[in-house]
């Protein structure tokens, strides 16, 4: 049974500090102090917001009812990358299983890898928004599934963002929106 409470502890800290209105670096400090202490225990992630598919997954796991912060976890099947993009907003991005790595592509034609970054369990990384947010993620490995939590400062499924041609730098808009149409219960204390 997964321990939803560390979730549900974790929504709370976010929640108070997104009501404190802080500055970009208290997310970048006190949010991934406590994203980091989420992804350290991996046994509180409902199992069906860990399903791989036929494509990489986007699970809604909280949204901020003011849209200040959403919470998700992406789930990578083996082998799987999502396209070159960006967020148009800070994040914060957390390993709880598996590996994954994040190419920031640079601007150009075409565009070309800059910085790659492994991803290991436990590990979080922030994400700025600007010429740096555009990136290519994948799973590290191609024989099992891996498992990051992400926070955006942002509803991130909603927000009009690009994805972009490499070779020849052209943007798209698009909404990612989500995988499902539920989010995880962390309110019902009656199992605990």
């Amino acid at each position: 049974m997964a321990r939803i409470e560390r979730l549900r502890d974790f929504i709370q800290g976010m929640t108070r500090l997104a009501e404190a209105a802080p500055p970009l670096e208290h997310w970048f400090t006190q949010g991934r102090d406590m994203l980091a202490a989420l992804v350290r225990d991996d046994d509180w992630l409902p199992d069906a917001f860990a399903e791989p598919g036929p494509s990489y997954r986007q699970y809604l796991l909280h949204c901020d009812p003011l849209e200040r912060f959403s919470v998700v976890s992406f789930v990578w099947g083996p082998g799987q990358r999502t396209p070159v993009h960006n967020h148009m907003t800070w994040g914060l991005v957390g390993m709880l299983r598996g590996e994954e790595v994040s190419t920031t592509i640079l601007p150009g034609v075409p565009m070309r890898e800059g910085q790659v970054d492994r991803l290991r369990p436990g590990e979080v990384i922030c994400v700025e928004p600007g010429a740096e947010d555009i990136h290519v993620v994948e799973n590290a490995f191609a024989d099992r599934t891996s498992i990051s939590i992400h926070v955006y400062g942002a509803n991130i499924g909603a927000i009009r963002r690009s994805v972009f041609d490499p070779a020849t730098g052209a943007a798209r808009e698009f909404i990612s929106g989500y995988t499902a149409e539920v989010v995880p219960n962390l309110w019902d204390r009656s199992a605990a």
